[in-house]
């Protein structure tokens, strides 16, 4: 295995701690999945191409190749299966609207020019006079689209999608909650994808204990009001919406110096919060 393949503690006998995990985590998916009337001989194919990609990817013997064989010993994958989704094509990944969008909000809400006195973001003008100094929507727009995407196909799906509003037909106003859409399937399917696997990707890394650990923690009380959860869920969105715009501002900042080493070497990086409740009878159903 090369050094970077995660290793089981033991892959015989996967620990009883892993399991009750892992059957906590499925529930919410399992969930998901019969609110969209995925099944599971359609899930079942869908693990059966993930478990070939990563054990293809990730779970390389160092100077042997990979072979149809191994990955079928590695996975339990049979081997025509196997060869079938090596060799099928994989089409790329779609590169999501919302991934777009996630970067104008992000100049939108830290960049001085699109800022007023406050520090807040201000409206901008669709399209500003010849005149005017400061930066209108269509310059936010080409600054991350360049000449890809018109300022007012983006406006127009932000107005569907609740996170811009034009007023008097000239100014456009961001909703702050913008981080994420009121509505839009692909927009919120975008957003489930890279959070929630980039924090189980955290997780089990820790779990893996293969690195130094990832900042994953979280806050948990029984026994509260609803009154109570109402309080703390205010304070959560105020606090968390401060951590995210601060960490927003430093990136861009830190990205722009970055970018001017000019560094062969890029890294990404993703940091979120999320506050969830129900009542505790579902957890004793659920256990």
């Amino acid at each position: 295995m090369s050094a970077n393949t995660p290793t089981p503690p033991n892959a015989a006998q996967p620990p009883k701690a892993v399991i009750r995990a892992l059957k906590k985590l499925l529930r919410p998916l399992v969930r998901l999945l019969l609110s969209f009337q995925i099944t599971l001989p359609y899930l079942i194919e869908l693990l059966k191409s993930t478990y070939v990609e990563i054990a293809d990817r990730d779970f390389k013997l160092e100077n042997k190749k990979q072979t149809d064989a191994r990955i079928s010993l590695l996975t339990g994958v049979h081997r025509k299966d196997t060869r079938r989704l090596r060799n099928q094509e994989t089409e790329d990944e779609e590169i999501s609207a919302a991934g777009v969008g996630s970067q104008l909000v992000a100049n939108w809400i830290s960049q001085p020019e699109y800022l007023d006195k406050d520090g807040e973001p201000r409206r901008l003008a669709l399209k500003a006079k010849t005149d005017d100094p400061l930066p209108d929507f269509e310059q936010l727009v080409q600054s991350v689209c360049k000449q890809d995407m018109r300022a007012r196909v983006v406006l127009d799906e932000w107005q569907r999608l609740g996170m811009a509003t034009l007023v008097d037909g000239h100014w456009v106003e961001l909703n702050k909650k913008a981080f994420l859409p009121d509505s839009g399937i692909d927009e919120k399917a975008f957003f489930l994808g890279m959070n929630v696997s980039d924090h189980l990707e955290a997780a089990s890394q820790n779990l893996l204990a293969n690195q130094p650990p990832f900042v994953e923690r979280c806050v948990y009380y029984d026994g509260l009001s609803e009154a109570s959860i109402q309080e703390l869920k205010a304070l959560a969105e105020q606090q968390g919406m401060e951590m995210l715009q601060a960490l927003n501002k430093k990136a861009l900042e830190l990205k722009e110096k970055d970018q001017q080493k000019s560094a062969t070497e890029t890294q990404r990086m993703n940091a979120g919060i999320y506050f969830f409740n129900q009542p505790q009878e579902l957890d004793d159903e659920r256990a």
